[in-house]
């Protein structure tokens, strides 16, 4: 049986297309590959790029993974002692990439605040922006994308699904990177009680769409769980009913506050 519970796509960007721009400076080069598997699930990455001044050893360890993984680097030479000139290299980038019109969305991979007004201006643009960075990335630059994903949620991933080879080998179980506070829950039951309909009941389909522009950041994962349906068990706050969709084997998720 299939139960739709809900939907980690914005805005069905399947078949859009995103350019994928990288702050090398800014991010880990691990776990490449888990992200650009995260990028397709949300459309297709037809631009792939990543900054910075290559001469720099601080960033040897992304040159390994760049061919595997079709990614173009940009050179960009610092001029300036304590600047950062890749950063204005990417956002002049995106704006022409903006004004070309071949991408439907762009993919803002940085832990750095200073592209907030960047993700900004592309949603002006009518353009779908998704934040990649680390737990320590600033509020701002989170707030203005329509969805951000900590790429620690990613290392997680790829740990929990290594596949065993010694029969006394271990799997590590990665702590979650987040924990269900109060303001979590109150999030969650606000976005609840916002979308129910006159008995109270909410399509937990849409539940997490709604939640993501309130909270760009919120992602089950954060919290330990693959998908919203289990962290909403877990909470035991609601009111669960699984209803028939008249196609067969596949049921729709409501809830309620209890």
């Amino acid at each position: 049986m299939v139960i739709t519970s809900d939907n980690n796509t914005i805005n069905n960007m399947k078949e859009d297309k995103l350019a994928v721009l990288i702050d090398a400076d800014n991010v880990p080069y691990s776990n490449v590959k888990e992200m650009l598997e995260e990028i397709s699930k949300n459309g297709t990455p037809t631009i792939k790029r990543i900054y910075a001044d290559w001469t720099k050893p601080t960033v040897s360890g992304w040159k390994s993974v760049l061919l595997e993984n079709a990614i173009t680097p940009i050179q960009q030479y610092s001029y300036t002692t304590g600047k950062n000139s890749s950063d204005s290299a990417l956002i002049i980038d995106a704006m022409d990439i903006l004004y070309s019109g071949k991408v439907n969305g762009f993919c803002i991979v940085s832990s750095d605040s200073d592209f907030t007004r960047l993700a900004t201006r592309l949603r002006e643009a009518g353009m779908t922006v998704i934040g990649f960075g680390e737990k320590k990335t600033p509020k701002p630059f989170i707030s203005a994308c329509d969805k951000f994903i900590y790429i620690e949620i990613l290392k997680a991933s790829s740990v929990e699904t290594k596949v065993i080879t010694k029969p006394d080998e271990k799997l590590k179980k990665e702590e979650p990177i987040s924990k269900v506070d109060n303001e979590t829950i109150r999030v969650i039951t606000e976005s609840v009680n916002d979308l129910a309909d006159e008995a109270g009941w909410t399509f937990l389909g849409s539940l997490g769409n709604y939640i993501l522009k309130k909270k760009p950041d919120f992602d089950p994962r954060n919290y330990g769980f693959p998908k919203l349906y289990p962290l909403i068990k877990d909470i035991d706050k609601f009111e669960l009913d699984e209803r028939e969709t008249g196609i067969k084997n596949i049921r729709h998720i409501y809830l309620k506050e209890k």
